[in-house]
């Protein structure tokens, strides 16, 4: 699977192509297994299309703790009329349904809407409490085996992949939305400083990690799009978000690592230069809805960037010609030049039946070299 996984996204002629087809959130497993569906959903798919275990795409997350330490210590502040408010392990005072519970703001589980009523720097006196919990020294970050582990990875057949957050997301957790964006403007000066902070943490974090370990991929997380445009402009990408790329990639390539792929939802147009200049050369989840467009994007930038995902979860849901057709549009083009990895361009929903979500998974394998 290493080898496959890295020639597909360099350009590379793999024979088979991994397969991404989609992770389900909990909602969709609960409306999946109404449809008739036990057991582990990849059991069920395997079971039921002929696809070999192998074939589909799966890394192994490096154990490495970028969040704060300690995080907050969460607690429920009120719950009324059907919500929770809650003081999240981010500091961040939140609302949500109480048909879920904290656990859902820790993690991606399912699709859950939340409204944000503080978040915990809004001046630089809380900044600079915030920035005590990012030591990157901390012995808690790495666990007692960590160089026990690093042996061990030496000689595997296995992916194994570092995830992070990127300086717009992380500023934004901070901050939120809204109190980033005012501060980038009524202070940015402030915002400069923790870009900076953010991006000696990271690039700390990198040095330790990549010396003792070549990684098959590093995955930042960013999203930092809207549907149709990028949330702050690309001049103010440039000035407040790109130096941590710059920063961070030359550790990450010079250690091995081939492939560096950033994660944003929404219209990434507008990003996808800075991020090619920077040297991050692999994108996902290149959102159908959101105007992107995959082959444009392939004619513009050929072998500049590689790509995951790509296929609309809304025309996975209808099923049938039309998403043959639309599949049948997009994959055989993008396998001519190579760097891409086909899959549904985001969480797989709960209106994708199963039916239709084995019929996604076996006509992409076909096209994979799988069936």
């Amino acid at each position: 699977m290493r080898k496959a996984y890295r020639e597909s996204l360099l350009f590379a002629n793999p024979g088979k192509i991994p397969l991404a087809v989609g992770r389900p959130r909990e909602s969709t497993l609960k409306a999946w297994a109404d449809q008739g569906v036990s057991g582990p959903y990849l059991e069920a798919l395997v079971d039921a299309t002929g696809i070999a275990r192998e074939a589909f795409l799966q890394y192994e997350h490096l154990a490495v703790s970028t969040r704060m330490l300690p995080a907050y210590e969460t607690k429920i502040l009120e719950h009324k009329d059907g919500h929770y408010l809650i003081r999240d392990h981010m500091g961040t005072i939140v609302e949500i349904s109480d048909q879920y519970d904290e656990s859902y703001l820790r993690s991606a589980k399912d699709f859950v809407t939340r409204k944000w009523h503080k978040f915990p720097v809004e001046n630089r006196e809380e900044w600079l409490e915030m920035k005590k919990r990012y030591d990157p020294e901390n012995p808690e970050r790495f666990g007692g085996d960590f160089a026990e582990k690093c042996e061990k990875w030496k000689d595997r057949e296995h992916l194994l992949s570092l995830t992070f957050t990127g300086p717009f997301w992380q500023m934004r957790e901070w901050c939120g939305m809204e109190g980033l964006c005012m501060l980038m403007l009524d202070e940015p000066e402030l915002v400069a400083e923790m870009a900076r902070f953010w991006t000696d943490f990271i690039a700390a974090m990198l040095k330790k990690i990549c010396s003792r370990v070549e990684l098959d991929r590093v995955f930042i997380t960013e999203d930092m799009a809207y549907k149709a445009h990028s949330m702050i402009s690309p001049a103010m990408t440039r000035e407040f978000i790109q130096g941590g790329y710059d920063a961070w990639i030359p550790i990450i390539k010079n250690s091995g690592c081939p492939i560096i792929e950033l994660d944003s939802d929404g219209y990434v147009g507008e990003l996808i230069p800075i991020w090619i200049e920077s040297g991050i050369n692999c994108n996902s989840p290149v959102e159908v809805a959101a105007y992107n467009d995959i082959l444009e994007y392939r004619r513009i930038y050929g072998k500049d960037m590689a790509y995951l995902q790509g296929i609309d979860k809304r025309i996975i849901a209808r099923g049938g010609k039309e998403l043959e057709d639309h599949v049948m549009a997009i994959v055989p083009e993008m396998f001519k030049l190579g760097g891409y990895i086909p899959g549904c361009d985001h969480g797989v929903l709960p209106d994708i039946s199963f039916k239709n979500y084995l019929d996604f998974a076996s006509l992409i394998a076909k096209l994979s070299g799988w069936l």
